[in-house]
This record gives structure tokens, C-alpha cells and sequence, in this order.
């Protein structure tokens, strides 16, 4: 599933992001590349156990845990802490590849299984031309360029790239999430229900079919849910 979350952050989230990075040192990306993406990848990212990075981190996983749309789309069970990059100038692109399926944070130690792939972007559209994320899989070829502060969200299984920034910085937070449900039709079909339970609950309110049909998601979820 392809999904862009308009919101994710507020103006004055963005705003001390913005802040935080006027100062910050930026860094080689492919560093953090594997064998088959550093070949692809030509960008800049933020050290994750620097000032601004961390502050960055705590106010997007503030922001994700609020957000209602983010959690019924990815269901997450772990989040792999967000990190953060910028294109432009002789760092401008990303080439076609596919995140690793296993993610290791040297932050948390932690690690995440990558279902779910998410960007927030963190410049405006106009800041910057080019830098379209582009997003390959059974829908098609899908370029992806939103305002500050919103995200979207694909499966890592689909092959993707930004192309080349000819103007500008394209500044952004990526990350992972392991999901509760692991298959991404799953995942879908219970987006969709939820989806449609709230327009149903509009207009209906708390009728005995929309409680049956409640029940009826939530007995899904518990056969899929990995916990």
C-alpha cells in the first residue's frame, strides 16, 4: 500500500526541526549504505547520535504515536528510529534500490524487520526541483513531492529512488516500521475496514452493525497480528 499522510507534523514541530538543522554538520550517506545500495547512493545524512538528529528523532516519534491515520495504516510494532538526509549540490541523488529486509540501529541496538518504508518530508516543495521520491511496484511508478511535515508510506519490497535535485536542498527524515501484520494486503484490507468503520460512525454512530463490523476487525487482526 501506497498512502501519503498529509500533517504528520505541526508548524511549530516543523519550525524547531528546521531550527535544530541550520547549524547541523552533514555527512557522507553511503556510510550507512550496503553493499548493493551504496553503489546507488549519493546524498548527505545527519550522525544519529548527533544533537540535532536526536531532537529531530524525539519530535517525529512524538508526532507518529498522535497520529491516528499513520497507525491504522501501519499497525507498527517496532519503528526503527528516524533518521535523517539532504540532497543537493554534488549529494543530489539515490538510485534505484530495495531496503534491506532487517535493520539494525546502532542507536538502539535495536532491530527492525522492514515492512513498512516511510519519508516525512522536512523542506517545501519550492525550497528545491527535482528530488521526486519515485516508487515502483504493482500500482506502477508513482513520483512522490509533498509539503513540510507530511509523509508517505510504501511497502520496502518496491524498488525506489529520488531523482537528482538540480536546485536547492531536499532535507527528510526515513525509516522503517515492523508491523503488526506482516503481509501488506493484510494490512490493506484492515485500513480499509477502519477506514470505512469512521464513516460509518459519522453517520451512523455506534449503530449495532458498525459495533458488529468492530468486531469483525479486530477479530482479523487478532488471526494476523504478530506480536
Amino acid at each position: 500500500m501506497l498512502l501519503q499522510i498529509p500533517d504528520v507534523l505541526t508548524a511549530d514541530e516543523l519550525g524547531q526541526i528546521r531550527a535544530a538543522f541550520a547549524e547541523a554538520s552533514w555527512r557522507d550517506g553511503r556510510r550507512t549504505a550496503g553493499s548493493q545500495a551504496v553503489h546507488a547512493k549519493q546524498n548527505e545524512q545527519l550522525a544519529p547520535d548527533s544533537t540535532p538528529a536526536q531532537l529531530a528523532r524525539q519530535v517525529i516519534l512524538q508526532a507518529l504515536d498522535r497520529h491516528p491515520l499513520f497507525f491504522s495504516a501501519t499497525l507498527p510494532a517496532r519503528i526503527f528510529p528516524p533518521q535523517f538526509n539532504r540532497y543537493g549540490g554534488e549529494s543530489n541523488f539515490y538510485g534505484d534500490h530495495v531496503d534491506g529486509a532487517v535493520m539494525h540501529s546502532v542507536t538502539s541496538g535495536q532491530r527492525v524487520r522492514s515492512d513498512v518504508s516511510c519519508t516525512v518530508f522536512l523542506a517545501e516543495p519550492e525550497e528545491y526541483d527535482g528530488g521526486e521520491l519515485v516508487i515502483n511496484d504493482t500500482y506502477g511508478h508513482k513520483a512522490v513531492k509533498l509539503p513540510a511535515g507530511h509523509a508517505v508510506i510504501y511497502p520496502s519490497t518496491s524498488v525506489h529512488r529520488v531523482e537528482p535535485v538540480t536546485r536547492g536542498h531536499r532535507i527528510a527524515s526515513f525509516f522503517w516500521i515492523q508491523s503488526l501484520v506482516r503481509s501488506d494486503e493484510q494490512r490493506r484490507l484492515l485500513f480499509d475496514l477502519d477506514m470505512n468503520l469512521v464513516r460509518l460512525r459519522e453517520t451512523h454512530g455506534e449503530s449495532t452493525a458498525v459495533v458488529g463490523m468492530t468486531g469483525t476487525y479486530h477479530n482479523l487482526l487478532r488471526m494476523w497480528a504478530e506480536t
